[in-house]
């Protein structure tokens, strides 16, 4: 048995998927958080037969007439998937809007049950709703539920009443016949209708306070936190707050803690494999596979106190504000202020946050966030943040921060660029949100979020980081005849000899060397394998152990291994951090353009960016601090100089193109 879990976005659909089936599917305050349909087998506890229930959580939808591809996932399902129930999750805070979608679905034949969520919050408002009414009016079951809060809040009831309709035929309330879809001004004199039959419906089912003459407490503090001068600084601050307690203050202490188990269990597989095992395999064991994957699990404390953190700030409706507070900025530059929303889901995974670009109508502007939002630095490059931060900077909670407003930087600026590439000056965007209200976040929703990305993040590590820090070992420990490399020649290994032609061109940025070379190509396979292959390249073990990070002459030991200075340090971290992701979002950035020309031109720009980036801190901090250029500055700014003309060249051929488009409409 199918059963179909259809409502408006920021409903509480995903959140009631989670409740029926046990998953941890991501629950936001916006629309397109669930950006495809999501398929899980009801729990036990709430299916009492022997028949398996599977629920398909559909991305949000207001109406059956798709305007967004997100849309047309769900009309197209529940049209000709035919599901045996359809569960529409309607907002009993906003019933004139949900009902719409629900006087559509109602007209398709199939059994209909109408969850009505949030009755928490209708009790708090003093607003009462006629449920037998309702469901009388509408011709099917209504069901009061609080999926926030699982079983025990109308859930059982709701599997109940499901399964009670399975063989019942629907009637519709509101139904309209012959009607020819393709032509618009009936289609929309049939929307008008229906508009009043959900307006009359909601008078006679809803008795509400009207406060609306009223400023609210909210609304107070929205004209604060959502203020167009305000609002950045104030999300510059609460960033720096949550960098700082988990980067300088609760993250790193618990990180010790696991860096001391990494360490015990390090020495228990050493004195295991006692002196008899060859050097080679010990060495591959040892440094390749556990303190590689040690050096990454190493930082999981840390992304696991921020993750969770920032589950706070949108479970409790700040971030929705944010998106509000950056719209303005984004329609400047020619972005659509919904690109903001997959550029902070971009924050945990770039793959969700550039398939989350497919709710922007425009190609335009979907196919430019799609190649900007890999720019926000995402959970798998905050280990080298930790790394860099501690190592360079004390733990400075200022690191972290400052990659997330560069992060924004660039994406302002790489929007500016391809509008005035594309020739698309004056293309207006509008962008309507219905900002969530403010509550007290659910701390058991935010350590499930965060269990889910730490669970993520360690299967990571046990596959994809451990074989790829294993082939740098083996790299690293032959020649290309397989002898194993003497001591202290390690520039004769595979891995010099591969990574030193990629080296030379590095030599601008401040870390023209093969060790971090290598580090930096295996980021492309997962970002996470920089702090990896550097553990393994430079022999470190364990990058949270406190001697290792204690400051020596003004450096720390593992800096000094390293050979950077604090400059060169942060150069390699901007490069890391904003050249192309791993493969896989490139993968997602391809199925999303769905055009070769901007999957490669995205890709260039992503290089070209972060090498300039790089190149500019580390020569002008080289010049500021020792009063000097750096190493490599003339070729190095011949390359730049190369980029930036040709990006010119473009935006000009961009300036013509728009005259040309602007001639042809005058005329």
């Amino acid at each position: 048995m199918k059963i179909a879990l259809a409502g408006n976005p920021n409903s509480g659909k995903t959140t009631l998927f989670n409740a029926l089936t046990g998953k941890t599917a991501h629950v936001g305050n916006w629309a397109g958080v669930t950006v495809n349909k999501k398929e899980a087998l009801i729990k036990k506890i709430f299916n009492q037969t022997n028949t398996s229930i599977t629920a398909v959580d559909l991305p949000g939808a207001y109406s059956l007439s798709p305007f967004t591809s997100e849309e047309a996932i769900t009309r197209d399902f529940v049209k000709n998937q035919q599901p045996e129930v359809i569960i529409n999750i309607v907002d009993a805070t906003n019933l004139s809007r949900s009902l719409f979608l629900s006087t559509q679905l109602l007209e398709l034949g199939i059994p209909v049950v109408i969850a009505l969520n949030k009755t928490d919050l209708t009790q708090k408002k003093k607003t009462i709703i006629d449920v037998a009414a309702l469901s009388k009016m509408l011709s099917c079951p209504v069901v009061e539920i609080v999926a926030v809060k699982n079983r025990g809040n109308g859930l059982d009831a709701l599997i109940e009443k499901v399964l009670s309709v399975t063989e019942h035929s629907q009637r519709a309330p509101f139904k309209i016949d012959n009607v020819d879809l393709n032509n618009k001004k009936a289609v929309k004199e049939v929307d008008i209708k229906r508009f009043q039959f959900v307006e009359q419906l909601v008078q006679s089912v809803e008795m509400r306070q009207n406060k609306s003459n009223q400023q609210t407490i909210q609304d107070s503090v929205d004209r604060v936190v959502a203020h167009k001068w305000l609002g950045l600084p104030i999300f510059a601050f609460i960033m720096w707050t949550v960098f700082s307690i988990s980067q300088t203050y609760l993250g790193p202490i618990l990180a010790e803690i696991l860096g001391g188990w990494i360490e015990i269990f390090y020495v228990f597989v050493q004195n295991l494999l006692g002196n008899d095992v060859s050097p080679v395999l010990s060495s591959l064991l040892l440094d390749g596979i556990i303190g590689g994957v040690g050096a990454v699990v190493g930082f999981l404390p840390l992304i696991m106190v921020l993750f969770f953190l920032l589950a706070i700030l949108e479970d409790c409706g700040y971030m929705a504000r944010v998106a509000v507070v950056m719209d303005r900025y984004f329609k400047r530059v020619g972005l659509s202020g919904k690109s903001i929303i997959p550029i902070i889901i971009g924050t945990g995974c770039s793959i969700p946050g550039i398939m989350a670009t497919r709710t922007i109508k425009n190609e335009r502007q979907r196919r430019t966030t799609a190649m900007l939002t890999p720019f926000m630095p995402c959970g798998a490059k905050l280990p080298v943040i930790a790394l860099f931060a501690g190592v360079f900077f004390n733990d400075a909670a200022w690191v972290g921060t400052l990659m997330y407003f560069m992060g924004i930087a660039i994406i302002i600026l790489g929007a500016l660029v391809v509008m005035r590439i594309t020739g698309e000056k004056n293309s207006r965007s509008f962008f309507i949100m219905e900002l969530p209200e403010y509550r007290f976040p659910s701390i058991q929703r935010a350590i499930t979020s965060t269990l889910s990305r730490a669970k993520a993040f360690i299967v990571k590590a046990g596959t994809i980081i451990l074989l790829c820090n294993a082939a740098v070992q083996i790299m690293q420990t032959f020649t290309w005849q397989f002898d194993v490399v003497a001591a202290g020649e390690q520039s004769s290994s595979i891995l010099a000899s591969v990574s030193s032609p990629f080296a030379f061109f590095l030599i601008p940025l401040g870390f023209g060397v093969w060790q971090l070379a290598a580090a930096a190509i295996t980021g492309f396979i997962a970002k996470e394998n920089v702090v990896g292959t550097l553990a393994v390249v430079y022999s470190i073990t364990n990058f949270i152990n406190t001697d290792e990070l204690a400051l020596v002459s003004g450096g720390s030991q593992v800096a000094s291994i390293m050979g950077l200075s604090s400059v060169a340090a942060l150069s390699y971290l901007i490069f890391n951090l904003f050249t192309p992701p791993c493969f896989a979002a490139i993968g997602a950035m391809n199925a999303e353009m769905e055009d070769k020309k901007w999957l490669w031109g995205g890709v260039a720009f992503q290089f070209g960016m972060g090498y300039f980036m790089a190149f500019i801190t580390y020569q002008i901090g080289t010049l500021i601090t020792t009063g000097t250029l750096g190493d490599g500055f003339i070729y190095g700014f011949i390359i730049c100089l190369l980029l930036v003309s040709y990006l010119f060249y473009l935006m000009k051929k961009g300036d013509k193109q728009t005259v040309v488009t602007l001639k042809t409409m005058k005329n």
